[in-house]
């Protein structure tokens, strides 16, 4: 039986020490998807080197479809070259297989090759990660953006518990074979060996087979872990620890609970601490997020006839952002357009920040008659025609 976990803070863990805005967690069954337990699991939260686990995951799709095979060749532009740690360190016009670019990111969580991977695949960067984004979308990723590949800071790069849940458990079920990659203890390049910065987990863990760590500043040390025991599987998630080996900790203490093994989970939690509240400060996805999906979407669509699905409805403008999500899915349900998306967009004025609530993706004529239904039911409506930027996105493709 296949069970998903997100990090999620359990009735053992004391509350004062899961306090951060950068916290944030879930566990989840992997075969049914039921929530096991959550703390902020919507809430945005920067995703660092788990955006890799998308980036993997395009590649595996790439590779079951016949698109891609393992010894293609990925060849290194100067931008990927010049990419920060974490990294391999070729220069420009250095060359290494498909396999191995994936190796690299999953042990060395090198952002060199993350780079070389989406030009690899879609001639920039950018470009690869607006197809991450439409990928994300079609997962059921509702709160996900990607501007890169790698992980590394960008303003609008946002994510949350529960999607990084659904990317981890649909990655067991839609790649199972391709997943056991995230299990390789070591990768060996060129005559120096990388070890898989998950190492204390896969190795310390009973029944531990993946996937993947992140930490930038902005979001503390992240983690996505897997471990299966006695035919059940569970995934365990965690942003926001202070160092990797207490995200490890915690992360030991929330599978051995989730597993029903609380004896073990309490010897393993003591001094978890997590990132100060202080300096936590994540944006929600906004304006420029929903031109970078649509843009996705054009370039996933383009070819096909109909018209342009590049108009907003807003339903309302919240004093906490979640209250605009629940008025916005609860608007996208009544809409009844299975394409429709939620978005929430913040904006300052002079009383603090308001959030907007909104549903997009709409064409014009359902973004009209979607604001009449409502203003016959005397709720609040607003359609929003598409901006000269989103136009112009729209022309290059």
């Amino acid at each position: 039986m296949l069970v998903l976990v997100v990090f999620v803070a359990t009735s053992t863990a004391p509350r004062a020490q899961i306090g951060s805005e950068r916290y944030a967690s879930i566990v989840i069954d992997g075969a049914t998807g039921q929530v096991i337990s959550a703390v902020d699991p919507d809430e945005a939260r920067r995703p660092a080197s788990l955006t890799k686990v998308m980036t993997a995951f395009l590649i595996f799709d790439a590779v079951s479809a016949g698109r891609a095979r393992w010894s293609d060749e990925v060849v290194f532009s100067a931008t990927a070259a010049a990419a920060p740690p974490s990294k391999l360190g070729l220069r420009a016009g250095g060359r290494m297989t498909l396999e191995q670019a994936l190796l690299a990111i999953i042990t060395k969580s090198a952002n060199d090759v993350a780079v070389a991977i989406a030009e690899h695949f879609a001639d920039s960067e950018p470009a690869f990660a607006r197809l991450m984004t439409l990928k994300a979308r079609q997962l059921g990723m509702r709160d996900t953006v990607f501007r890169n590949a790698s992980g590394l800071p960008n303003p609008g790069q946002v994510t949350t518990a529960r999607d990084m849940a659904t990317l981890g458990r649909r990655m067991i079920i839609d790649h199972p074979t391709y997943y056991s990659y995230f299990a390789t203890d070591r990768f060996a390049f060129r005559g120096k060996v990388h070890h898989n910065h998950n190492s204390r987990i896969l190795s310390g863990y009973e029944g531990a087979d993946g996937i993947k760590t992140g930490y930038i500043r902005d979001s503390g040390f992240n983690l996505i872990a897997s471990a299966v025991r006695d035919g059940r599987r569970i995934i365990a998630v965690v942003f926001g620890g202070s160092s990797g080996p207490e995200r490890d900790r915690h992360m030991v203490a929330l599978l051995d609970d989730a597993f029903g093994t609380p004896g073990r989970a309490m010897a393993a939690r003591p001094g978890i601490s997590l990132v100060s509240r202080a300096n936590a400060s994540v944006p929600t996805a906004g304006t420029a997020d929903r031109a970078a999906m649509r843009g996705a979407e054009r370039q996933a669509t383009r070819g096909r006839s109909g018209p342009a699905t590049d108009w907003t409805v807003q339903v309302g403008a919240y004093s906490t952002r979640n209250q605009a999500l629940s008025a916005a899915r609860e608007a996208e349900r009544s809409i009844g357009i299975a394409r429709a998306e939620t978005e929430v967009a913040p904006t300052r004025g002079r009383r603090g920040t308001l959030f907007r609530a909104q549903v997009t993706n709409l064409t014009a004529a359902e973004a009209r008659e979607a604001c009449a239904d409502r203003k016959k039911r005397k709720q609040p409506c607003l359609t929003i025609a598409p901006s000269r930027e989103a136009a112009s996105t729209r022309t290059r493709g």
